[in-house]
């Protein structure tokens, strides 16, 4: 499953994969409940975990998004 979060000032209509890549945000900073979505995925018996981050700052972001992951409870 692929893990991705958006700016909060994101129009919620661009959820289709034509949102400009400058909206990504490093997970757990942006609009995507993400413990609920993890909840779901787990009893849906995903196993992997992707973080999709294609931002111009990805390098700085993703390092925050790995933290994020490991302390989120769901």
């Amino acid at each position: 499953m692929h893990l991705k979060d958006m700016k909060k000032e994101t129009p919620t209509g661009l959820f289709t994969g034509s949102s400009d890549v400058s909206n990504d945000v490093r997970l757990g900073a942006g609009i995507i409940n993400l413990p609920a979505t993890l909840k779901a995925a787990r009893k849906a018996g995903v196993k992997w975990y992707f973080i999709e981050d294609e931002s111009p700052a990805l390098t700085d972001q993703i390092p925050k998004s790995l933290r994020y992951l490991e302390n989120v409870r769901f």
